[in-house]
């Protein structure tokens, strides 16, 4: 979703640090170039030291998945813990929400880790991928 859509912000991982500053409009390329630059640090960075280009909460959002991605994932699977009911929080979803949104998220996260790619991709790419599915799932039952 773009920045400035209602309920949105920015991603760390496509519209901040090195990545969006040379791909403003591809998405894949700003995360891949983040990634591959300094593992989506200068990403996650930047928006502490230009709080215009990034939203608090979604870099909040981006590291706790990030430094927590194997706790979450096997909460993904049981449908439910504390950091996934975390991770929904920071994005603004009340605990009476986050049942109905942990469950989009089980399953966008189980097609996610279906795909063929999936076991090639370096920890911080399947870090991005699951804030997108975190953060989708948040907008589309919790309002967020």
């Amino acid at each position: 979703m773009a920045a400035g859509a209602q309920g949105s912000g920015p991603s760390p991982y496509t519209e901040c640090g090195i990545g969006a500053s040379i791909f403003k409009d591809t998405d894949w390329a700003a995360a891949t170039s983040n990634v591959t630059w300094d593992l989506g640090t200068t990403a996650l960075s930047s928006a502490s030291y230009s709080p215009e280009m990034c939203s608090p909460k979604k870099v909040k959002a981006a590291m706790l998945i990030r430094d927590n991605y194997a706790q979450i994932s096997e909460e993904i699977a049981r449908g439910q813990g504390d950091h996934l009911s975390a991770a929904l929080e920071v994005f603004g979803c009340s605990a009476v929400a986050q049942p109905v949104a942990a469950t989009q998220v089980r399953g966008e996260f189980g097609r996610m880790v279906s795909t063929s790619s999936y076991g090639g991709q370096s920890q911080i790419q399947k870090a991005g991928q699951m804030y997108q599915v975190i953060q989708s799932a948040a907008q589309g039952r919790c309002g967020a």
